[in-house]
């Protein structure tokens, strides 16, 4: 939800050589996600967000995008219903700030483990 964080986290994911759509709050993913023909395979949002936060964001998009793999970053941890959201979802998390190797190694394992899932269906 910050420009800032945003576009750095879009930057480091480019220079990794990954596609990218950069979207700069949830009805804008939901948006481009709706009017993409591209295959999204995976979301990395903020848990707070202001209008629609990151969980309510996960579930939209996992409702026309079946499949899609969610990992939430956040940098209130702190915080217990943050806390609690984190937990009971169950998703992989980066808790805010991150490094870009860390970013790597998070988006890296989540993808691998999608690969492995279309090899075993298909």
């Amino acid at each position: 939800d910050e420009d800032r964080v945003r576009k750095l986290v879009r930057g480091m994911l480019v220079r990794m050589g990954y596609t990218v759509l950069e979207a700069a709050g949830g009805s804008e993913a939901v948006r481009l996600a709706r009017e993409s023909d591209t295959a999204i395979d995976l979301l990395l949002t903020d848990v707070v967000m202001p209008k629609m936060n990151g969980h309510e964001l996960a579930r939209r998009l996992e409702s026309m995008r079946p499949g899609l793999h969610v990992v939430y970053m956040s940098g209130y941890m702190d915080n217990p219903v943050v806390h609690r959201e984190v937990v009971e979802s169950g998703a992989p998390f980066l808790q805010k700030p991150f490094t870009q190797e860390a970013l790597a190694r998070k988006v890296r394992a989540i993808l691998d483990e999608v690969r492995v899932q279309a090899k075993a269906a298909g």
